[in-house]
């Protein structure tokens, strides 16, 4: 069966040219295009940025991988790394000033229950390779879930304010004048989830599936192996979803960038 790995993507100068070529394509559409950040800072150079510090952060992952899971501190050490990028990325996407940090709550309480509820069953042990692409996994849905869900909820906040001010001239409070509007907003973050997991079999076969046969799983065990993992990515996009949101709710989370505005917020 490695054989077939090896078949499906041979590291070869050839594969190297080819992800080069994707690569540069990528960015050249995107300046074509005129993508732009919020910042207003072209994607161009911020795709191919991506691409070269991913094969360098894969490059070294790869190198130190076996060392890693060697021990149990090792192990943990890496997967709370892993949790602390995925924390500073979410927040920076969501908002400049210091409240990023709050993105840690809905990841965690995300992650954190499905993973514990893993080990005390003994379905992932807590040694070798195993926890750390299901923490990665379950990691990188909770940062997509708080990603989506953050900018559109503030962002849905920002371009009805109005709203929210009528809603609190009526009586409602503050959280729950945030909470109606945006709602419906955040609720959009769960649809590729959703999506994903409506569609597997069918439009896709997702890394999990895929990863197993290559190991020399059965159909049926890789089937099994992702059918959890979609199972578990809802439940741990939903969550981060309901965090984040009442986060913003309760002015936590927010995008105001004086100090007397952040106060009143917290």
């Amino acid at each position: 069966m490695p054989l077939a790995a090896n078949a499906l993507l041979p590291v070869t100068p050839t594969l190297g040219a080819v992800l080069a070529v994707l690569l540069l394509a990528a960015a050249v559409l995107a300046s074509y295009a005129h993508l732009t950040q919020d910042d207003g800072r072209p994607y161009a150079r911020a795709i191919v940025l991506a691409g070269v510090r991913a094969a360098v952060q894969l490059a070294a992952v790869s190198l130190v991988i076996g060392w890693v899971t060697g021990a149990v501190p090792t192990l943990l050490a890496f997967v709370l790394l892993m949790f602390a990028v995925a924390v500073r990325t979410a927040g920076r996407r969501i908002t400049p000033n210091r409240t990023w940090a709050w993105a840690a709550l809905p990841i965690a309480a995300g992650v954190l229950p499905v993973v514990l509820t893993l080990l005390f069953t003994g379905l992932v042990p807590l040694r070798g390779v195993a926890l750390i692409p299901i923490a990665g996994i379950l990691i990188g849905g909770a940062l997509t879930g708080t990603v989506l869900a953050g900018r559109r909820a503030l962002e849905e906040l920002t371009l009805r304010h109005g709203e929210v001010e009528a809603a609190m001239a009526l009586g409602m409070l503050d959280r729950d004048a945030r909470l109606e509007i945006a709602r419906p907003a955040a609720a959009g973050a769960l649809v590729p989830g959703l999506d994903q997991t409506r569609t597997v079999g069918l439009v896709t076969l997702p890394g999990a599936f895929v990863g197993m046969l290559l190991g020399g799983a059965s159909p049926v065990l890789a089937g099994a192996v992702q059918l959890f993992v979609l199972v578990a990515l809802m439940l741990v996009q939903v969550v981060a979803v309901a965090v984040v949101l009442e986060l913003i709710a309760r002015g936590r989370l927010h995008r105001v960038e004086s100090v007397a505005s952040e106060t009143e917020g917290e």
